[in-house]
């Protein structure tokens, strides 16, 4: 059984520390800060498709235009200072970060980078009802 404590306050910190010391042996504990919330996912996706609509990519030796995601693996890959790659068969790859995995501090680092490439490329934000539908 899984249980997940938020410290919000003395009595959420209180039941957490009782569910502690009632665990069996070998259960395990794990203190974090929140992943990401869905509003602060959301939030990304009007300056990704943004770039994905109003700016191009060089690929190699190209200019091209990619799609959002494609946009959020460049862009991560600068934000973060590196670019994950791996090289498989003879060909290199772009491994991409994981937004979903960031904690709220860091999505909030994230999109304060984010907005101000846009800013400074020149690029503005698409919303839901400006959005290419699939």
């Amino acid at each position: 059984m899984k249980q997940t404590y938020f410290m919000a306050n003395d009595l959420a910190r209180a039941n957490a520390i009782k569910a502690v010391q009632a665990a069996p042996q070998g259960y395990m504990v794990q203190i974090s800060e929140p992943n990401r919330s869905l509003e602060q996912n959301a939030a990304q996706w009007p300056y990704l498709e943004a770039f994905a609509r109003q700016k191009q990519l060089c690929i190699n030796g190209e200019m091209q235009w990619v799609t959002s995601d494609d946009w959020k693996d460049v862009l991560t890959g600068c934000w973060s200072g590196e670019m994950r790659m791996a090289a498989f068969d003879g060909k290199i790859i772009m491994l991409p970060q994981r937004t979903s995995k960031m904690g709220k501090k860091a999505f909030g680092t994230w999109m304060e980078f984010l907005v101000a490439m846009a800013a400074q490329s020149g690029v503005e934000p698409v919303y839901a009802s400006e959005r290419r539908v699939a």
